[in-house]
């Protein structure tokens, strides 16, 4: 079995979360003093080399401003759409 950090479905994650935070402005020096946590550990996610277990992506959602709930729903839409360009 694939790690998840290196499966497609985790790289749309990961993409859907820096694009929000890109969307609304907001660095990643913000987001981790927001997270309090260095920026080096932000980028890291951002990167895929550290894995974001839930409560992280919680709390990561509610420093860019977004509810987790929108971005699972984003990332379920994304992944079918790419389930079915593959069909």
């Amino acid at each position: 079995m694939q790690k998840s950090i290196f499966t497609d479905e985790y790289k749309l994650l990961v993409s859907l979360m820096r694009a929000e935070r890109e969307s609304r402005g907001l660095s990643q020096e913000l987001v981790a003093e927001r997270l309090g946590i260095t920026s080096s550990q932000l980028s890291k996610w951002e990167r895929r080399e550290r894995r974001v277990d839930v409560r992280e992506l919680d709390l990561y959602c509610m420093a860019i401003g977004i509810p987790i709930r929108d971005l699972i729903d984003k990332w379920k839409r994304s992944s079918e759409s790419q389930v079915h360009d593959l069909e």
